[in-house]
């Protein structure tokens, strides 16, 4: 699946992102993903094929160094607080988010937990460029390319976007959630 992911990724220019349960996978540390992944397969019985998921997921971050890309990545702050790790690598994970704040080729929002909400967060989805979004549930993803639908899940990225903060802001809340977690 995460090759699939890397081919997909590969072709696209730009990607709007919100994710609202995890930190992106476009941004994840290699720790982070590994626990990330090993959760996923306990709860579906899948294969373990772990390290090759984190090697893959990993590969795929490269695209985010290339100068004719641009990542538009919005989460929710409760996204930021999951604890699906261990906290030592939870904090790492942050230091990491930190970091990526002002790279060029990232735009980085963080919705506060105490923002106002013009729609409720719903699912985390992907949209590459404008031909593709994909829809992450438990069970499946769903890959939808009708324009009206892109439409749709633009103008959703985009209300999103109005009530979260960006830059310094998102890097004040992001350093509230590291400070909070002991280690």
């Amino acid at each position: 699946m995460q090759e699939t992911w890397n081919a997909l990724v590969a072709e696209a220019r730009v990607l709007h992102m919100w994710e609202n349960c995890l930190v992106s996978g476009m941004l994840q540390t290699a720790d982070y993903a590994r626990y990330v992944f090993e959760r996923y397969t306990d709860l579906r019985s899948s294969p373990r094929d772990v390290e090759e998921a984190v090697r893959a997921r990993m590969k795929r971050q490269e695209w985010l160094y290339r100068p004719s890309k641009r990542l538009n990545l919005i989460m929710w702050e409760g996204a930021l607080w999951a604890r699906v790790c261990p906290a030592d690598v939870l904090v790492a994970q942050l230091d990491r988010l930190l970091g990526v704040v002002g790279m060029d080729t990232v735009r980085l929002g963080i919705l506060p937990l105490d923002a106002e909400l013009r729609i409720p967060p719903g699912n985390p989805f992907s949209m590459l460029d404008d031909r593709l979004v994909v829809v992450e549930d438990w069970h499946a993803e769903l890959w939808l390319d009708d324009a009206e639908t892109i439409a749709l899940y633009r103008r959703v990225w985009d209300t999103f976007a109005e009530s979260a903060v960006f830059g310094a802001e998102a890097q004040q809340v992001i350093a509230r959630v590291r400070r909070s977690i002991k280690v």
